[in-house]
């Protein structure tokens, strides 16, 4: 079954481009070391009714969006051998400047996850 590691994270909408930009470069690289899936998606249907809507449970503050991403990987072995070589890779290293980064990496929730349903 497949690993997943999983991000949400508030960015400011006037730094999107940005953080495309740099997401753009960080998929390629992780792309390379053989992630299957690289994506990052911005916010766009926000304001349900049902559950607990991400900007709830994110607090994003005036000017933010809501940005929900993952990586897929063959399994969690297969994750930890791609991420081995993606954080030696100097490309990498010289975008993940933590005062340069388009948005507050305190505020961003990350995990990673075991497939249960592959439908």
């Amino acid at each position: 079954m497949k690993y997943v590691d999983g991000f949400v994270l508030p960015v400011p909408k006037k730094n999107l481009r940005a953080y495309t930009a740099l997401s753009k470069k960080a998929g390629k690289v992780f792309r390379e070391h053989g992630a299957v899936e690289y994506i990052e998606c911005a916010g766009d249907d926000l304001d349900v009714k049902c559950g607990m809507p991400f900007p709830k449970q994110i607090k994003p503050k005036r000017g933010e969006t809501v940005v929900f991403s993952y990586i897929v990987y063959k399994s969690r072995k297969h994750r930890d051998q791609v991420n081995a070589k993606v954080m030696k890779d100097k490309r990498l290293a010289s975008m993940m400047e933590m005062k340069s980064m388009p948005f507050d990496v305190k505020r961003m929730c990350y995990g990673g996850f075991k497939s249960i349903v592959e439908a």
